[in-house]
């Protein structure tokens, strides 16, 4: 999967980051390689569900896959 990211500079100093995929994944950085960690870490938080909280039968499967 490809995800466009909006990055800026902050007036503060640093960036900050924002995917218009995903309403509100957002996320900063004081250099650039920091921001580029924390996006991966961003996005990831945004898209992972908490499956306990779904009410899954046993005739249910719950799969992760790669897109």
């Amino acid at each position: 999967m490809k995800l466009k990211v909006v990055i800026h500079e902050a007036e503060e100093g640093g960036y900050w980051a924002e995917v218009p995929a995903i309403l509100g994944c957002a996320t900063q950085g004081e250099t650039f390689e920091e921001l580029l960690e924390n996006i991966y870490e961003a996005i990831e938080g945004c898209l992972s569900v908490d499956v306990a909280a779904l009410q899954i039968t046993e005739k249910d499967r719950v799969m992760e896959i790669a897109v």
